[in-house]
C-alpha cells in the first residue's frame, strides 16, 4: 500500500497501511490546506473554511476548517484528551447527529476500527460510516497530536455483524492539534465525504462548511460542561 493516498475509497482492515504512512499523509494533507481557497468564516469569524476540488485521485471535494483556541477554551492536553483518546465515544457526545458508536477491533495502542451510527430528521435515511482511526502524539516542542480516519469496508468480514442497519457513507478525516506560543492551541481539521443513497452531492457539499465549522461549537459547549464537573469543589472556609 504504499502508493495509498487518504480519499474516501474504503479499505479493507488487512490493507491498512503502516500507521507511520498514514500519519505522514495526514501531516502532509494538513500542511497543503494553507494554499487552499479560502471560504466563509462561521462562529463569528473564530473558524475558519477552505476547500480544494476533487483531484483525479479523490472520490469527492475536500474541506477544511481552522480555528485558533486559548486555554480558556481548552488547552492543548484537553483538546488531546478528548480528540487523541476514545475520540468516537466522544464525539457522541457532542455531535447531535451519532446515536451509536462501537468498537470494531482494537488493532493497537493508537489503532482502532469503529462504526458510527448517524440518525437524521425525516426523509434521511440512517446512515453508517465505519472508519479506522489511527493517532500520533507528537512531544517535542511545540507539541502537536494528529487523528486520521479512513474509511473501512466490513463486507464479508464478520466484524460486519457489529455494524447498524443504515445507508453506508463513506468519510476520510484528518485532524491536528498543534500548540502555539502563548498557551494557544490550532485546531486544524481537513476530511473528504459522501452520504451515500440519494442525497444529491451537491446538496451534502454545499452545507459542508457550516457543517464542520458548527463542530467546533458543539466540541466546546459539551466540553465546558465536562470541565466544570471535573474541576475539584473549592475548600470550604
Amino acid at each position: 500500500m504504499s502508493d495509498y493516498q487518504l480519499s474516501i475509497a474504503p479499505l479493507k482492515i488487512t490493507d491498512i497501511p503502516s500507521e507511520e504512512s498514514i500519519v505522514a499523509l495526514g501531516n502532509a494533507l494538513l500542511d497543503s490546506t494553507t494554499s487552499w481557497k479560502q471560504g466563509k468564516s462561521f462562529q463569528k469569524n473564530t473558524v475558519k473554511t477552505l476547500s480544494r476540488h476533487k483531484g483525479p485521485e479523490d472520490g469527492a471535494p475536500w474541506h477544511c476548517r481552522v480555528s485558533e483556541h486559548t486555554a480558556q477554551d481548552a488547552t492543548f492536553d484537553e483538546f488531546w484528551s478528548k480528540l487523541g483518546v476514545d475520540k468516537a465515544e466522544n464525539e457522541k457526545q457532542y455531535i447531535p447527529n451519532i446515536k451509536k458508536v462501537t468498537l470494531v477491533k482494537q488493532l493497537s495502542p493508537t489503532q482502532s476500527v469503529w462504526t458510527l451510527y448517524y440518525t437524521f430528521p425525516p426523509p434521511v435515511s440512517p446512515r453508517v460510516f465505519t472508519v479506522v482511526q489511527t493517532t500520533h502524539l507528537d512531544e517535542t516542542t511545540p507539541r502537536s497530536g494528529i487523528i486520521v480516519s479512513i474509511p473501512v469496508d466490513l463486507t464479508g468480514d464478520d466484524l460486519a455483524k457489529l455494524e447498524e442497519k443504515g445507508v453506508k457513507g463513506r468519510y476520510v478525516s484528518v485532524e491536528r492539534l498543534k500548540e502555539l506560543e502563548g498557551g494557544k492551541v490550532e485546531w486544524r481539521m481537513a476530511t473528504s465525504s459522501t452520504p451515500g443513497g440519494k442525497i444529491p452531492t451537491f446538496l451534502a457539499e454545499s452545507s459542508m462548511d457550516s457543517t464542520i465549522s458548527q463542530d467546533v461549537t458543539h466540541f466546546l459547549h459539551w466540553f465546558h460542561g465536562v470541565r466544570a464537573k471535573e474541576e475539584p469543589a473549592p475548600a470550604a472556609a
